[in-house]
């Protein structure tokens, strides 16, 4: 514990993947004081066709109380 799951746009580059999963691997393990071993980070790709159906409507439309940090559109 935790796995972390990103959803986001095509287009980011590996290197900015690989640092977005070091950043909350490392906030994870500051935040709720666990090990590196503990923390899990998966990346989703999601095309904008898709982002409403697939993310929007089931992740933060009808996040069922687990949406933390809404976004602003």
């Amino acid at each position: 514990m935790p796995h972390v799951i990103v959803k986001l746009w095509p287009g980011k580059s590996e290197a900015q993947k690989i640092r977005l999963a070091e950043q909350i691997t490392k906030d994870a393990m500051a935040v709720l004081n666990c090990g590196e071993e503990s923390v899990s980070v998966s990346i989703e790709e999601v095309g904008s066709p898709d982002w409403m159906e697939k993310v929007y409507k089931p992740d933060i439309l009808n996040g069922s109380g687990k949406l933390y940090k809404k976004p602003g559109y």
